[in-house]
């Protein structure tokens, strides 16, 4: 059986934490932040986690991240 390949955007916008959730950078934040309210920039710094709902999309372009 030929290995599965994983889907070459995933592999540059995800990665998986120790405990098997997704580790994705925050979204919203490339232009325009001059509208956004103070609380929104602080919050937004660095990575989130996925929600399940949004891991069960990203898991099977994913095959050997565990």
């Amino acid at each position: 059986m030929p290995k599965m390949k994983t889907k070459s955007s995933c592999k540059k916008r995800f990665k998986v934490t120790a405990t098997g959730r997704i580790k994705a950078g925050q979204a919203g934040k490339r232009h325009g932040m001059i509208k956004r309210h103070k609380k929104f920039i602080r919050d937004a710094r660095g990575t989130t986690v996925l929600s399940k709902a949004d891991e069960q999309i990203i898991k099977p372009m994913m095959p050997y991240a565990r």
